[in-house]
């Protein structure tokens, strides 16, 4: 495995909350954009996983706050998914400032779900990596 997929995103002014730092819904927008932009770098947008009958799901997620993040921050969001046998998988995501400063940690459990039996996918790492151009991104 190599360095984990990361993304840099700026806080805006319209993410705070009254006390003036990052809302605490919004750490979970910043990890599901990474989410996305990772599977993007590894050849798979939104349209293609639809084409394929098939869409990520978020079966469990746990958010960890270490520091505040204001306005005008930047984070780099991590994504690193982590494959285990069965229908599901793991992603870690680290929010770090731009000098390594941890701020949030996000872990979930995945499924990939068959639009049309709207059931799981019996190992969704086969099916990611016939839906990639560069399954890199994904630890594939």
């Amino acid at each position: 495995m190599g360095d984990p997929f990361r993304v840099r995103v700026t806080v805006r002014g319209y993410e705070l909350d009254t006390q003036g730092h990052l809302n605490q819904a919004v750490y979970l927008q910043y990890g599901e954009h990474a989410r996305w932009e990772c599977l993007r770098a590894a050849g798979i947008p939104q349209d293609r996983l639809l084409a394929g009958g098939v869409g990520p799901v978020a079966l469990e997620v746990t958010l960890r706050y270490l520091r505040e993040l204001r306005g005008g921050d930047e984070v780099d969001v991590s994504c690193e998914f982590r494959w285990g046998e069965g229908k599901t998988f793991q992603i870690v995501q680290d929010l770090t400032r731009p000098d390594g400063t941890p701020v949030a940690t996000i872990t979930g459990v995945g499924g990939l779900l068959d639009l049309a039996s709207r059931r799981l996918v019996p190992d969704p790492r086969v099916r990611f990596r016939q839906l990639a151009s560069d399954p890199a991104p994904l630890n594939l």
